[in-house]
């Protein structure tokens, strides 16, 4: 599994949120406290890079044509020609807290977390975070609360199973999911970083699925993406990263069967950087012998 640099020194802070647009063969991500979303082209290799007022968790092509971000407390849509930004919803306006990781359903219905802010690198305060939805119809839920810090996302192919990571108490959970009505219920938990495995396997962050309905996890504070089996929450495969604070991955290319690969630099001591001097970069796996499906716009 190979894996190459396709933007060097990418992001100053925390690189977030990758996610593939085939109707331009661009990769969209985010650089969490630069306030920065980016635009990868895969043909031109040309970056071009938006900064706005306050933090960003995700990026999300809409089928209007524009994207979808989580700008601080806020649900926002963001024109990248006119660079025009408007709000959608606020949450958490009784506390200090910011959009984390994003993704659509395939009704188009956008579901983000939210997190503590960070005083301290890597640390948040813990039970500060929920889970939402924005619904095609302007409809919004909270569905969980008390969250530490709301990260992955992933449905199954037949949208019976929604997938969701914690990261502190280091758990992916599994829930049955309506996909009709946008709702989850008979929340599991499916993997937990087992006790000692901290330098090992770090926490879980951002989360893929491939075609075969295995999930992908990126390990942050331990340099690997790892494949689960979701049946049974067996480790399958690692990805062995040249970045220690993996952040998040997703499937891309033109038949889907390349990995895209953001990580942070945000707070690294220098003999942190000294070992991996590729933190912040953006980077490419392929010859994975799995695919992605095209991600889910919103509908919105």
């Amino acid at each position: 599994m190979p894996v190459e640099i396709i933007v060097k020194d990418a992001c100053v802070t925390v690189g977030e949120g990758p996610h593939w647009d085939e109707a331009t063969n661009t990769l969209f991500y985010v650089d969490i406290y630069a306030n920065s979303v980016f635009r990868w082209n895969s043909v031109t290799k040309e970056v071009q890079k938006i900064t706005l007022d306050k933090t960003i968790g995700f990026v999300i092509p809409s089928k209007k044509g524009d994207v979808i971000i989580g700008l601080g407390q806020t649900i926002s849509r963001l024109e990248w020609d006119s660079k025009k930004v408007t709000v959608l919803h606020e949450v958490d306006q009784n506390k200090p807290t910011r959009f984390n990781d994003g993704k659509c359903d395939a009704r188009g219905r956008l579901w983000a977390g939210t997190v503590g802010m960070e005083n301290t690198p890597g640390i948040v305060e813990k039970g500060q975070g929920s889970l939402y939805s924005f619904d095609t119809d302007g409809s919004v839920k909270k569905h969980l609360e008390n969250l530490d810090c709301a990260n992955g996302l992933a449905w199954s192919a037949d949208n019976k199973s929604m997938y969701f990571i914690d990261s502190i108490p280091r758990c992916i959970f599994v829930f049955d999911y309506d996909i009709n009505s946008g709702t989850i219920n008979s929340q599991r938990t499916l993997v937990k970083f087992e006790p000692g495995t901290e330098s090992i396997l770090g926490v879980p962050d951002g989360m893929t699925m491939d075609t075969n309905g295995k999930l992908w996890v990126a390990c942050f504070f331990g340099g690997r993406v790892v494949q689960y089996d979701p049946d049974t929450g067996k480790r399958l495969s690692v990805i062995h990263m040249p970045a220690y604070r993996t952040s998040s991955c997703c499937f891309g290319g033109t038949d889907y069967d390349e990995m895209f690969v953001t990580c942070s630099r945000y707070g690294c001591p220098e003999e942190e950087l000294s070992k991996f001097p590729l933190s912040g970069s953006v980077f490419k796996v392929t010859d994975l012998g799995a695919k992605g499906n095209p991600p889910f716009k919103f509908e919105g």
